[in-house]
């Protein structure tokens, strides 16, 4: 029988299965993440629990294709408990060419509580200096945006998505991967925006929730919004307003877009939307913005586009995105858009010619910037 070590940090330790895990490892594969993201068999009985903790486990040790360990943390009543499994699978078992795949389940209360990055840190420091790793390999399904930031958090690179890349009950499902090697920083490689809540008397600024799909297709089926953004699909449908919302999410996970739903104060539904992008920090960024039917004529547009700047200027330090700069490129001829950002402080700087797509065709742009000193007494204290 193969020997599993025990690896601390006092915190969390990792250390051989046993039957005392056997419970908490049913609760854990019976969770609907677990069966969303993972191939635990469903349902998950007593009799799997058993496999796993008696013989894949120790299996896994023994032929050299997986090195698995429990995962022990102490829960809310102060007691140590199985938090999950965390494993390495070298690639090509026995012959030590320096790679392993990466693989982790969390049970459901372990969650959110940074034990899951303390567990992974460990393994990998014990992979990379006592087996001699040179690279380890991570994937995911895409979708899986709890495994990704974790990933990320731990300093894995995030080389993109590939169609049909992971086996799933039976089925190939596209695919996140990336890589980490020995000698990589254990950080971020870039930021991970999460949009905070910005709330005025007219407008909310908040995450983008699934539930705004209906509006996101009424919005974007709007003949005003499609003509002055000839990207929108038309006709606009369901699955159009989903790719839309996943773009975004990727986009804010690779640290080049901040994106918020704009919604009525009252009801809170989604009466527009707006953008940060082509962000680079500490120099620039874009924004960009577009409103429901039910959002025009009221100043909400204004008013989102006011605490927007608000968070782009307010340094690093109070929350905000310490840009020393936005800029803002509008079809000539687009009115409306040109009057919410002469409101909100922006300068017109000139005109590029056939620069912008439209509906019907290119349209000559008019370009804007502006920095904190021409917004200041517009958006008050705090700047």
């Amino acid at each position: 029988m193969a020997v599993v070590p025990t690896l601390t940090d006092s915190v969390v330790t990792l250390r051989a299965h046993h039957d005392d895990d056997i419970p908490r490892c049913i609760e854990q594969s019976n969770d609907e993440a677990s069966r969303r993201w993972t191939r635990v068999p469903v349902p998950y009985t007593r009799d799997d629990a058993a496999r796993f903790v008696r013989h894949a486990m120790p299996g896994g040790w023994v032929t050299g294709a997986e090195w698995g360990f429990a995962v022990e943390a102490v829960d809310d009543d102060g007691n140590r408990q199985y938090a999950g499994t965390v494993s390495l699978r070298p690639q090509l078992p026995g012959e030590g060419d320096g790679r392993a795949e990466i693989a982790y389940g969390a049970h459901p209360w372990a969650r959110g509580r940074g034990i899951f990055e303390r567990a992974l840190g460990l393994l990998l420091d014990w992979g990379f200096a006592e087996q001699g790793l040179q690279m380890v390999f991570w994937q995911a399904h895409v979708g899986n945006w709890a495994s990704r930031k974790l990933a990320w958090r731990l300093g894995f690179s995030f080389d993109g998505a590939a169609r049909d890349w992971v086996v799933h009950r039976g089925e190939l499902v596209d695919g996140w991967f990336g890589t980490l090697l020995r000698d990589d920083v254990r950080l971020p490689r870039n930021a991970w925006h999460v949009p905070p809540v910005l709330r005025s008397e007219r407008a909310v600024l908040r995450p983008m929730r699934d539930d705004d799909l209906p509006q996101l297709v009424e919005g974007c089926s709007d003949e005003q919004t499609s003509f002055w953004i000839a990207s929108i699909p038309v006709p606009f449908a369901e699955s159009d307003a989903a790719a839309f919302m996943a773009e975004r999410r990727d986009a804010m996970a690779r640290g080049t877009v901040v994106h918020w739903t704009i919604a009525d104060p009252v009801t809170d539904l989604l009466i527009g939307s707006t953008s940060l992008f082509n962000l680079d920090p500490g120099t620039r960024g874009e924004i960009g913005y577009w409103a429901h039917p039910a959002g025009r004529g009221r100043g909400v547009m204004t008013e989102a586009v006011r605490l927007l700047l608000r968070h782009a200027f307010i340094d690093t330090a109070e929350g905000g995105l310490g840009l020393p700069k936005v800029r803002l490129v509008a079809a000539e001829d687009n009115a409306g858009s040109r009057a919410v950002a002469e409101r909100t402080g922006f300068r017109y700087v000139g005109i590029e010619r056939a620069a912008t797509p439209c509906r019907d065709g290119l349209h000559d742009a008019a370009l804007y910037d502006v920095v904190p000193a021409d917004v200041l007494a517009a958006l008050g204290p705090g700047m």
